[in-house]
């Protein structure tokens, strides 16, 4: 049943995938958007290549683990007596653990060296959905544990992660604007337009995947007000197979190699992205301090 369940839903995303695709590229090309180049979706869909094929060779182990602790679940949840009530609290609780996860992902520089991936890509459209954190497969089920706990079958749980990510990768446009009421609750591609920016107001914001209600409880919302600029705050500039997967891993060692305490090394690792013990970079929290200080002086 779940191996049915799962090629029902690539046989439903692929087609889609290419209908909306192509319906952007179309739209782009007669309206001279230039949203797509060549390289961006090659280096896109090399991205999620990398990605797929890790998660498939792990899968495996991530499930043994999810089964694991699945045995020792706090509560019996029967979904053939309430499968409305099981899918939807799974549907949010699964959403809710990815939201934590995109955040430490950003928080922490050992996880951003994963996931800056994602993020490096100077344009937006619907390809950079694809552009996987390539490494993310290795970690990401831990955080799906509490699901298993809680009751839910792993199988169920990688199921819905599948279907949720067709979503996440569908918000990845700018041919969509604000969708009104929709806005209030929900991951909209304005919402994810933010996320993606490199502009100082919208950096590590609005990590939801389906439910912005999270961003919103937890403080990391942002509206879609200015205009976006894509990448990072300091971009890569290349497309080398490598260098896109480990920039910033090299950017760890070089780090490593200064002359600092033990601590200041750890949180050379550990610590938010942009963290520096001389002040030479600063974290999107100190970028945010310096901007609403000059605001105010010039106010």
């Amino acid at each position: 049943m779940n191996e049915f369940r799962e090629e029902l839903l690539i046989k439903l995303s692929i087609p889609i995938y290419a209908v909306v695709i192509g319906v952007e590229i179309l739209y782009s090309y007669l309206h001279h958007k230039k949203y797509y180049s060549t390289k961006g979706v090659l280096a896109n869909l090399y991205l999620t290549t990398l990605n797929f094929s890790l998660d498939i060779l792990v899968r495996g182990i991530c499930l043994a683990v999810l089964w694991y602790f699945f045995q020792f679940k706090f509560f019996a949840i029967n979904v053939e007596e309430q499968p409305v009530l099981y899918w939807t609290v799974l549907l949010f609780a699964q959403d809710f653990m990815f939201y934590w996860l995109h955040r430490v992902d950003h928080y922490c520089r050992l996880f951003w060296a994963v996931h800056v991936t994602h993020h490096s890509s100077e344009e937006f459209n619907l390809t950079v959905g694809f552009r996987s954190s390539v490494f993310q497969p290795l970690y990401r089920f831990v955080y799906f544990i509490p699901l298993s706990l809680i009751g839910f079958n792993p199988l169920d749980t990688m199921f819905m992660y599948a279907a949720t990510q067709i979503y996440g990768i569908l918000i990845h446009t700018k041919t969509v604007g604000k969708l009104g009421f929709l806005e209030w609750f929900l991951s909209t591609p304005s919402h994810h337009r933010v996320h993606h920016g490199s502009n100082i107001k919208y950096l590590d914001k609005n990590m939801g995947m389906v439910f912005i209600i999270w961003d919103k409880l937890f403080g990391t919302f942002a509206e879609e007000k200015e205009v976006v600029v894509y990448g990072l705050t300091t971009n890569i500039n290349t497309y080398h197979p490598i260098k896109m997967v480990f920039h910033e891993w090299k950017n760890i060692l070089n780090d490593l190699k200064k002359n600092v305490s033990i601590g200041n090394k750890l949180r050379y690792v550990f610590g938010p992205p942009g963290w520096s013990h001389d002040g030479s970079t600063k974290t999107s929290s100190q970028l945010r301090a310096e901007l609403k200080q000059k605001i105010n002086s010039n106010g």
